[in-house]
């Protein structure tokens, strides 16, 4: 299931959303400008190394981390979902305060995926720590909104409305399965659930312009 679109209005302009999407793909097109060598070099200087953390203090890869990424796929996943919830959550916190949020949960991720790896010497990077706690806060706020979602049907793509407590929820117990049972290498899983768990504990608590969102104006949305 990928998502599209939410039927969730804003009462401000995401600036934030906006410049740490920019951010995001600036530092990426700054990764991959010259080799492989130098990608590399960025990583490892850069990423998350739970060892060279706990063992040589490199504290500011909790954050530095989770501006880089390893593909393109890998951003455009990131970034689409910070764009169709970021918007939101942001327009809830104001602009400052959700920036502080965002840095929170991705050094809350940070720190999940170091307690499940102390020892590795692998670089961990990229922004969905940062935006599983952006889902974690929006599923707490707006549960019953509707995401336009894409279902894929053998060779087909359907387009399904799922309430953001289904999809966001469906998304979460597989992260958290992975995590629990390792069936697969190479992702932070663990890193995504601290995220979320960071973004759902914290959520109504940087929500401090909840009464100016369109939805909580407008009641009449919740009795559907």
């Amino acid at each position: 299931m990928i998502p599209v679109k939410d039927e969730n209005p804003t009462s401000i302009t995401p600036l934030l959303t906006w410049l740490l999407i920019g951010l995001n793909i600036g530092v990426f097109i700054w990764e991959v400008t010259d080799g492989v060598e130098h990608f590399n070099t960025i990583v490892a200087s850069y990423g998350l190394i739970p060892a060279s953390v706990l063992n040589k203090g490199e504290y500011l890869t909790l954050i530095t981390s989770i501006f880089l990424h390893g593909g393109w796929l890998h951003l455009v996943g990131n970034m689409l979902y910070l764009y169709i919830f970021g918007d939101n959550v942001e327009d809830m916190c104001g602009h400052l305060h959700y920036l502080l949020f965002y840095l929170i949960c991705g050094i809350s991720a940070s720190a999940a995926h170091i307690f499940a790896e102390p020892g590795s010497e692998i670089p961990a990077v990229g922004a969905s720590g940062a935006i599983s706690g952006v889902l974690g806060a929006y599923v707490v706020l707006f549960p019953k909104v509707r995401i336009k979602t894409a279902v894929t049907l053998g060779w087909f793509i359907h387009f399904v409305s799922i309430p953001a407590y289904i999809l966001v929820g469906t998304w979460f117990i597989y992260q958290f399965l992975l995590a629990t049972l390792g069936l697969e290498v190479g992702v932070a899983y663990w890193a995504h659930v601290g995220g979320f768990i960071a973004g759902v504990v914290l959520g109504r608590a940087f929500a401090s312009r909840k009464r100016y969102h369109p939805m909580y104006k407008d009641r009449t949305y919740w009795r559907r």
